[in-house]
C-alpha cells in the first residue's frame, strides 16, 4: 500500500487521465481510496462537484473510518455507497464511479441481463472485468443504492464469482480494485466492451462455454 501522499497524487493522475480521454465529463464521477491495512485507516475521496480533470492532492477530502470528515474540501455525497462497497468487498482499496457514455447508453437501451449487463464477447472482458450486475434506478445519493449493491456483491460471491463492478441504471458504473490504476483499468475495459456491443451490427455472439472454460483454466478467470 502506498503512503497517503502518493495515493493523493495517484487519485489526481487517474482522474485527469479519465477526464482527458472522455470517461468522465464536467463534475460527474468520483474516486475514493481506503487508507491503511485495517478498518481504522479512513478514506480519501474526491470533493463534491469537483472536476476529475482538475483535482488537487491537498484538497481531496480525508475522512476517518466512521466517515467523519477530517480535512480537505467537502466530500462527495457518494461516500456512503463507496463505504458499503469496501465493507462488502474487503479486497477493494479503490472505488471509481463515472458516467461513461457507452455504459450509460447501455442502461438506456437495455442491459443484456440483470446479472450480466454485457455478454462475454471478448476474452479480456471475461478475464479483466467479469460479471457486472445491473442495479435498478434510484436517485443520486439514495441510501437504498448501497443496500442493492451490497446484496449484488454478496449474491455473486455466494455463486463463487466475485465481482469488481456494478452498473447503476442511468448513472453509470462503480468499479473497484486494489489501487486507482487497477480500478481504472477495469473501468476502461468495461466501457470499451460496452462500446463494442452497442456499435457492432449485428450484435456479436458471446464466447462459447468451452472458450470461457479455457480462460478459467489458463488464466483463472472468475466467470
Amino acid at each position: 500500500m502506498k503512503d497517503e501522499a502518493a495515493l493523493r497524487h495517484e487519485i489526481c493522475r487517474v482522474g485527469r487521465s479519465l477526464f482527458e480521454r472522455g470517461y468522465v465529463h464536467a463534475t460527474a464521477g468520483n474516486i475514493s481510496v481506503r487508507l491503511g491495512d485495517d478498518d481504522d485507516g479512513g478514506f480519501l475521496i474526491t470533493p463534491t462537484d469537483a472536476c476529475l480533470g482538475n483535482l488537487r492532492p491537498a484538497r481531496l477530502a480525508r475522512l476517518d473510518a466512521q466517515g467523519t470528515q477530517i480535512d480537505g474540501d467537502r466530500a462527495s455525497k457518494t461516500l456512503a455507497l463507496h463505504r458499503r462497497i469496501y465493507v462488502s468487498a474487503p479486497d477493494a482499496r479503490c472505488v471509481i464511479h463515472t458516467h461513461s457514455t457507452h455504459l450509460v447508453a447501455l442502461t438506456l437501451q437495455g442491459a443484456w441481463s440483470e446479472d450480466d449487463v454485457l455478454p462475454p464477447i471478448t476474452p479480456y472482458f471475461v478475464m479483466k472485468v467479469g460479471h457486472v450486475p445491473f442495479v435498478p434506478y434510484r436517485a443520486p445519493g439514495d441510501a437504498e443504492v448501497g443496500d442493492l449493491v451490497a446484496a449484488r456483491i454478496a449474491a455473486m460471491a455466494a455463486r463463487g464469482t466475485p465481482i469488481r463492478a456494478v452498473l447503476l441504471d442511468r448513472l453509470g458504473p462503480n468499479v473497484w480494485h486494489r489501487s486507482p490504476a487497477e480500478a481504472s483499468a477495469v473501468l476502461e475495459e468495461l466501457e470499451e466492451t460496452a462500446r463494442l456491443w452497442l456499435t457492432c451490427k449485428p450484435r456479436p455472439a458471446p464466447l462459447t462455454a468451452e472458450q470461457i472454460e479455457t480462460l478459467r483454466q489458463r488464466f483463472g478467470a472468475a466467470w
